[in-house]
């Protein structure tokens, strides 16, 4: 651990993010002091890194500019880690609006440097167009450039990591397919790079002054196609040679649609990874690696680590990490004034007496390997069709299978308030006319007797929203209070209180 340095402390804007929950720790470990920024503090200290004496959490959206001039003020660099492929609408257009919005608060609070991690790709008249999702980071370095604030732009490729979507998509796709059918890009060159490299050139921009303003390509030792990269996966896992397909009707669009299907990696994330897949990404520029030394990770070793941190359940990030943990503001009880129309809520409560220690450690494991403790033919189900719409599904799992903590992706949920051995919430993130939430509270009565509530609410947006609302509404009755009823035979409790309908 190195000592404090007398510094100003960096900004982190995207901090839980899958870069970001990584670069924070470096940084800190080598004394700098960090300011984590993003939508819920509660999420920057739920990490683990989340109560270190020299990080300071603070709330920042980068659509309000008024929220980064606080962000920024005292600092001198912040690192802007931020993307929008998961937006509902056009992430290009959220990208752009965002990054205005950084560049305009940067300049009145007299940010110094921001350090960006952008996407490598070249405009060709030869070869296909560049993707959307290339154009848009490239077009936010160069908004960043706009403004007061000298920028450094590290441009990188696929970037192979426990948890990163590229890892993920090759993941799932060779171990579910052992023949796979894929579009031309399967044999585009692309020159990958190890997530511990990504982060060495990152933190090491602060410490090298020739970075300053600079544009600079970052990548591995290894130029591959996808398909020797695919290769390389299964040896390292041990399956068998991969047969791929390549056919030139399958285009980056279809694929996008396979892998939503096949891998838990949502629809808003496949696509424009996808069709980035047709341009060779390859460094031109190696600059860097005499201004920042470091030992380049090669692709097999890259694939090698991965694999092994994924088996031991070591992934300390993961690309489903990127998602709003906010509670919503509608959520409050009893809140008549809200003016964002009205609230459904259906609520069942049982009296139980026993541990509540295993009462709550039930709760705790909910979903992923262990289920949802009733119906799971019914969960799967509506996972299956949230796949269709082109969201999560429940692929995604638990993020830890023991604990849970705010921000983890839990199935097609997303953890929102964690109090132990008190409450559970959980906001979905499905595909849904409307936004809603799952409840688990355990509320104390006397000695060892406790009083076990499991609540619903859904916002409906329009028709469909209602119509869904009471569509759904009579599998409630079918499954919360066996739900709960399940909870309690599993915690070894007694219930002299079976679960009843509350208003």
């Amino acid at each position: 651990m190195s000592e404090t340095k007398d510094a100003p402390p960096v900004l982190v804007l995207g901090a839980t993010g899958y870069v970001g929950g990584r670069l924070v720790p470096m940084l800190l470990a080598r004394g700098w002091k960090v300011r984590a920024a993003g939508r819920s503090t509660a999420k920057i200290t739920a990490r683990s890194w989340g109560d270190h004496k020299n990080l300071e959490a603070v709330e920042a959206d980068l659509f309000d500019e008024e929220s980064l001039r606080k962000a920024m003020q005292g600092c001198e660099t912040a690192y802007y880690l931020v993307h929008s492929m998961s937006a509902k609408h056009d992430f290009a257009e959220a990208d752009r609006e965002a990054a205005y919005n950084a560049v305009e608060a940067a300049n009145e609070a007299g940010l110094k440097r921001f350090i960006y991690l952008g996407g490598l790709g070249e405009e060709s008249q030869d070869g296909p167009e560049l993707s959307h999702h290339l154009r848009s980071r490239a077009e936010v370095g160069r908004i960043l450039k706009l403004g007061c604030a000298d920028t450094t732009i590290l441009r990188a490729a696929m970037i192979l990591g426990s948890g990163s979507a590229s890892f993920e998509i090759m993941r799932y796709l060779c171990d579910r397919l052992p023949v796979m059918v894929t579009p031309r890009w399967v044999n585009t060159k692309a020159q990958p790079i190890s997530i511990r490299n990504v982060l060495g050139y990152l933190a090491g921009c602060l410490d090298t002054p020739e970075t300053i303003g600079q544009t600079l390509d970052i990548g591995g030792p290894d130029i591959l196609s996808y398909a020797e990269l695919f290769q390389i996966y299964t040896q390292e896992a041990g399956l068998g040679r991969q047969r791929l397909i390549s056919l030139p009707v399958m285009t980056p669009r279809l694929s996008s649609y396979w892998i939503n299907l096949v891998t838990p990696v949502p629809m808003g994330l496949a696509r424009p990874l996808a069709e980035g897949l047709a341009n060779e990404v390859i460094c031109r520029d190696n600059r860097i690696r005499d201004m920042i030394p470091q030992d380049l990770v090669s692709c097999r070793d890259a694939i090698k680590f991965a694999i092994a941190r994924t088996n031991q359940m070591q992934v300390d990030t993961h690309c489903f990490d990127t998602g709003d943990a906010c509670v919503p503001e509608w959520s409050a009880e009893g809140d008549a004034s809200y003016a964002g129309g009205t609230v459904f809520r259906d609520k069942y409560v049982a009296r139980l007496q026993g541990d509540v220690d295993k009462v709550w450690d039930v709760i705790e494991h909910i979903g992923g390997e262990a289920g949802w403790y009733f119906g799971d033919p019914l969960w799967r189900f509506r996972g299956f069709l949230d796949r269709l719409l082109g969201g999560p599904g429940l692929r995604r799992g638990r993020t830890d299978p023991d604990s849970v903590r705010i921000g983890d992706a839990l199935d097609f949920w997303r953890v929102v308030d964690v109090r132990d051995k008190k409450r559970l919430l959980l906001k979905a993130e499905m595909r849904l006319p409307g936004e809603a939430l799952l409840e688990f509270r355990i509320e104390p009565l006397w000695e060892k007797a406790v009083e076990l509530r499991m609540n619903a609410s859904f916002m409906p947006r329009g028709l469909f929203g209602l119509l869904y609302w009471y569509a759904v509404y009579p599998f409630h009755t079918l499954i919360f209070g066996n739900m709960i009823e399940n909870i309690a035979r599993l915690a070894s409790v007694h219930m002299y209180e079976p679960p009843k309908k509350v208003k």
